[in-house]
């Protein structure tokens, strides 16, 4: 299986004077000279998250798209393969990738952030021969920091994952059906074989009749 990682970097100055670098897939040498902010804690401490990134992007497949100030990461998205022990890795798929976290730091949210990470990871044809996926659970959000409702982000988060061609896909996995705010979404790219698109149907449905 290729994963084609072609490193990408932009700069933007804010409106504000930040000068914020974005870019990925980068390799764990370097992400491994650079430190977190600390309100980068959505998922694990900055440290012990910091840590995880860079085995992520040390994996065949693993991904980290990053935004950084100076040496400082303010925002990072990730890619890899399912957890072995979620139904999504079932299929034993090759060419089935998670977006599994996106998170920015607090006071680096309106500079759209968000929205550059995932571009970039897209960016130069680099997913089309994969299928992306994201699950987005609602405990994952950060209500109380926006201070949206729980509808109100649902929507945010759609639209950004749409931003870069994902699209809502229903599933009977349970976590996901537990709360209809949790959504399942999903990019296949063009170079994507009938028979992987077939297979994440099944992972998708273990009940047949429900497709």
């Amino acid at each position: 299986m290729e994963h084609r990682k072609r490193l990408q970097r932009d700069m933007i100055t804010t409106r504000d004077n930040h000068e914020l670098i974005i870019e990925g897939p980068v390799p764990p040498e370097r992400l491994a000279t650079y430190t977190m902010h600390p309100s980068l804690d959505a998922f694990r401490r900055p440290k012990d998250q910091h840590e995880a990134l860079v085995e992520i992007a040390g994996l065949e497949e693993g991904r980290i798209i990053l935004a950084r100030e100076g040496e400082l990461i303010v925002g990072y998205v990730t890619f890899h393969y399912p957890d072995e022990l979620e139904r999504w890795s079932e299929g034993g798929m090759k060419d089935l990738v998670e977006l599994g976290a996106i998170e920015v730091a607090n006071d680096y949210r309106s500079y759209g952030l968000g929205k550059r990470l995932i571009h970039m990871a897209f960016a130069e044809e680099q997913l089309e021969n994969m299928i992306v996926y994201t699950t987005e659970y609602y405990w994952h959000w950060d209500l109380e920091g926006t201070g949206l409702n729980v509808w109100d982000y649902r929507t945010m988060m759609e639209n950004l994952m749409k931003s870069a061609g994902m699209i809502w896909y229903a599933t009977d996995d349970p976590e996901i059906c537990s709360h209809p705010a949790n959504c399942l979404m999903v990019r296949i790219g063009k170079e994507v074989p009938l028979s992987s698109i077939e297979q994440f149907d099944r992972v998708r449905f273990r009940n047949r009749f429900m497709y």
